[in-house]
């Protein structure tokens, strides 16, 4: 069997990352736990993260801190995994320099061959990234 991999939108994310409500992340628990079982791979976009980063912030009142473990937390279950790797886990894990956004943007253009430019000096200590 070919093993299909299996993108996530924003809302499934969230809805992962804060429990609730009960009912839909429930009903998103069990769509996910049987792809899984079927052999499917459950993943989530760097702009996925992003947005749910933000939406935990503004939307739920979460803490930068707080969302950044939701969300890693959430990536490392078994449920849905970093469409970029283990490297998305350890930007969320970081206190730090950039910002997450900042990282994931970085990981994007880094994974796609390109040097990333910015006017945001803490930006520059990425792999390839350089001021303007």
């Amino acid at each position: 069997m070919i093993r299909r991999r299996i993108g996530i939108d924003t809302s499934v994310l969230v809805r992962l990352a804060i429990g609730d409500p009960p009912d839909i992340y429930a009903r998103c628990v069990e769509r996910l736990e049987s792809l899984i079982a079927d052999g499917q791979e459950i993943q989530a976009s760097n702009q996925v993260v992003g947005e749910a980063y933000m939406t935990l912030q503004h939307h739920y009142g979460i803490t930068k801190p707080d969302a950044r473990a939701a969300l890693a937390r959430t990536l490392s279950s078994g449920l849905v995994v970093p469409q970029n790797g283990h490297a998305i886990i350890d930007a969320l894990e970081s206190s730090s320099g950039p910002g997450l956004l900042d990282r994931l943007i970085a990981d994007d253009y880094t994974r796609a061959g390109l040097e990333t430019l910015t006017l945001d000096w803490r930006m520059t200590s990425l792999p390839y990234a350089s001021l303007v």
